[in-house]
């Protein structure tokens, strides 16, 4: 568990989301910046960077589960606190962001 201020984030591991992503049980937010999303980014992520971030332009997508990435996982437990504070029930991200999902040997998408 990750976290800022004394809250704890869960975390999930590369492995566990390729799973999550390849059942269509998660929706996957990346909270980077649209330069480094387009660099480089999971397929079927949406992006909605950080500097902008509010819970409320997550998707509604009943019955995945809501995972949040960054680069290597501390803006994306920013991004979690400012759920927890809009009282969304988002908890999750991808422990190491999308550099532990890399360093897994999975791929990624540019553009």
């Amino acid at each position: 568990m990750f976290g800022f201020g004394g809250k704890k984030h869960k975390e999930i591991s590369a492995s566990e989301l390729n799973v999550l992503l390849a059942n269509d049980e998660a929706l996957l937010v990346d909270v980077r910046e649209e330069g480094e999303f387009a660099t480089g980014h999971i397929k079927g992520a949406i992006n909605l960077p950080l500097s902008q971030f509010q819970a409320s332009r997550i998707p509604d997508v009943k019955g995945k589960q809501i995972i949040l990435q960054c680069a290597g996982g501390k803006r994306s437990a920013m991004a979690l606190d400012k759920c927890s504070a809009a009282q969304a029930v988002i908890d999750t991200h991808l422990a190491g962001g999308i550099g532990a999902w890399q360093s897994a040997g999975l791929p990624i998408v540019r553009g």
